[in-house]
């Protein structure tokens, strides 16, 4: 089990790193949803599904959501 919580605040520390350096917005909010369900698998496994639910929900669903449709209404620059 170790081995696995390793692995998953590795990957959140990597995935944050890319959002942050990131200059493509599509591809910060794909990596963001990425951050958001490994985030929720780990409130899930300390325990609190309340909030596992809630960070899939919101976290990885609606906010990915709501970003993906702003940057539909942007125009893009070459």
């Amino acid at each position: 089990m170790p081995l696995l919580d390793f692995f998953l605040l590795s990957f959140l520390i990597v995935s944050a790193v890319a959002v942050a350096r990131t200059r493509d917005l599509l591809s910060a909010v794909i990596i963001f949803a990425a951050y958001s369900l490994v985030m929720a698998i780990i409130w899930q496994m300390l325990g609190a599904p309340d909030v596992a639910i809630t960070e899939a929900a919101l976290g990885a669903g609606v906010t990915t959501f709501l970003f993906l449709a702003t940057i539909s209404k942007t125009q893009r620059l070459e």
